[in-house]
């Protein structure tokens, strides 16, 4: 969290009399579809500033996205998908304390100091599995990046747990020791 943000939280009591913690309460009880709803209301009904307003309403929102329910649509209809998704990220998560996943809307990204791991489950039969492996050169599994351009080096399909097997976790860590 950068020093300004953080100052401002710590001011949000004094400046607005409620702490963040209590603007989320109010928040979470009402419902807007836009951000600027949410702004327009806290000005409008608690005489919040609009920076006090749109601070609150910004960090309110990254609360209230669950990352379960995001990897729980990515998966609707490939159920079967489940279980490469688990044992890949079962792995990544092995390999260090720096691992960080962040899912979004259509895949998960694999954080250490960037990205070295991009799972996509790209059909209803195949998770497209991409790797950050600058200087790595293809081979039949290990293919060009493909879809994912310049976010992944290379492409690994799967479509069955057992091909996360000894030497895909190979790439898997060797992308790991090369995010730092």
């Amino acid at each position: 969290m950068d020093k300004a943000l953080k100052t401002m939280i710590d001011n949000m009591p004094e400046k607005t009399g409620k702490s963040l913690a209590e603007w989320k309460t109010i928040l979470r009880a009402m419902s807007f579809s836009k951000h600027s709803e949410g702004v327009r209301y806290l000005k409008t009904e608690y005489h919040v500033t609009h920076g006090f307003a749109n601070t609150i309403v910004s960090l309110s929102k990254e609360e209230n996205t669950d990352t379960e329910d995001l990897v729980k649509s990515q998966y609707e209809g490939k159920a079967h998908l489940i279980p490469i998704y688990d044992a890949l990220l079962e792995f990544v998560l092995s390999l260090g304390p720096d691992v960080k996943v962040t899912p979004k809307k259509g895949s998960v990204s694999i954080i250490r100091k960037w990205q070295f791991v991009l799972i996509k489950p790209a059909t209803k039969t195949r998770i497209d599995l991409g790797l950050k492996l600058k200087d790595t050169p293809t081979s039949e599994r290990l293919e060009n990046s493909g879809p994912f351009g310049t976010m992944c080096t290379h492409r690994v399909k799967l479509s069955d747990v057992s091909e996360v097997d000894t030497e895909l976790k190979a790439w898997i860590a060797e992308a790991y020791e090369k995010s730092v």
